[in-house]
């Protein structure tokens, strides 16, 4: 999964990505301060794998990851060249969603480029210029498929779909608003790689006092919460200060932390938690003395495909799949005991792989 981090200077983005992923992107309390994409991959926490290498002595355990890329802040005409933004955006491109971190404190200390806090200009401002940069995209894309559109079919029917699409953009609505006619029309969308047509998870950055109650007393918060739920977006509350005092302790000194304040997780798992529902993500396991590993699938993906995860030859081959729960599993002893006790479950090619399935697929090419 990858994700990349938008908002407007001086909102805690860049102090969020050195949390989250500890690569020491600068921070500094002016706008513009990163000058470069940033890119952070981190691991996924599942208390799963380790449990289930402990359980197989594995010599090795391989956690689902996350790749982060933190551009420039945005500024108003960042889409027009203004700031350092734009030259940025073709970095985010490529991302499965944009997570958009928005202010939500009040500090005197800390610059806002706008001069006030209001969450929902801010998310206004950014939603613009990402609108503007996507209509630039079309607009080249119209010039060069128009040549070929008076000869060819497929041309003369995307023509058609990219002007449609880009009087969506001029009347100020997203690319995502549009739902496409069938799969065709969808994965012509989808290479064009349109920014508003990624999913959205808004982070409210809030001061440590809001935290308590998960920003539930903060008026910012709220605003964004409606927003994003009219949106159909995801929203998490975070305190990337905190978070970036977090990141420098060991995990038994973040968990004792954490505890004091009375939070149950820290930001990246809330993220990661977000991400996971919004995308409609899940893992499944597979285990054994060699290795232990978390894979990342789409919700509802049918075990061939799940295989394919793997290695392509596992899917063109797929004979069955042997499924045990991993709670099963770990309660029974050992995989001959689930096995003895019918847990362990042949399963063919129309089996829809569930959250913590630990298994093992037979294949033959």
């Amino acid at each position: 999964m990858k994700l990349g981090i938008v908002g407007l200077p001086n909102v805690g983005k860049s102090t969020l990505f050195n949390s989250l992923t500890k690569a020491g992107a600068e921070a500094a309390n002016y706008p513009f301060c990163t000058i470069d994409p940033n890119v952070g991959i981190v691991t996924v926490p599942d208390e799963r794998l380790k449990l289930l290498g402990d359980f197989y002595k594995s010599r090795k355990i391989t956690p689902a990851v996350i790749e982060f890329v933190d551009i420039a802040g945005l500024v108003k005409g960042a889409s027009k060249g203004e700031g350092l933004g734009n030259q940025f955006l073709a970095a985010i491109r490529e991302v499965d969603a944009i997570v958009h971190v928005v202010r939500c404190f009040e500090d005197g200390n800390v610059i806002h480029v706008d001069g006030s806090v209001n969450p929902l200009r801010d998310i206004e401002t950014i939603e613009l210029e990402l609108i503007l940069a996507d209509l630039e995209v079309l607009e080249r894309r119209i010039a060069k498929t128009s040549r070929s559109a008076m000869n060819d079919k497929s041309a003369a029917a995307e023509l058609k779909l990219l002007k449609k699409m880009q009087e969506i953009l001029s009347d100020g609505r997203q690319a995502k608003s549009y739902q496409p006619a069938d799969e065709d029309e969808e994965a012509l969308i989808a290479s064009w790689e349109l920014l508003t047509s990624k999913p959205v998870i808004y982070a409210a950055n809030v001061g440590e006092d809001d935290l308590a109650d998960d920003g539930a007393s903060n008026p910012y918060v709220a605003a964004v919460k409606e927003f994003a739920e009219k949106e159909g977006s995801g929203i998490f509350v975070i305190c990337a200060k905190l978070e970036e005092e977090l990141s420098e302790l060991d995990d038994d000194e973040r968990a004792e932390f954490l505890a004091d304040l009375g939070l149950k997780e820290a930001g990246l798992e809330k993220l990661i938690k977000a991400s996971y529902r919004l995308l409609g993500l899940m893992s499944f396991l597979t285990a054994g003395e060699k290795e232990t590993r978390a894979w990342t699938i789409r919700i509802g993906t049918k075990a061939p495909q799940a295989a394919g995860k793997i290695h392509t030859d596992f899917e063109r081959g797929f004979i069955r799949a042997e499924v045990v729960n991993y709670k099963d599993l770990l309660a029974a002893g050992s995989y001959a005991a689930a096995k003895e006790k019918g847990q362990v479950r042949v399963e063919g090619k129309e089996y829809v792989m569930q959250d913590g399935d630990v298994v093992l697929f037979r294949f033959n090419v």
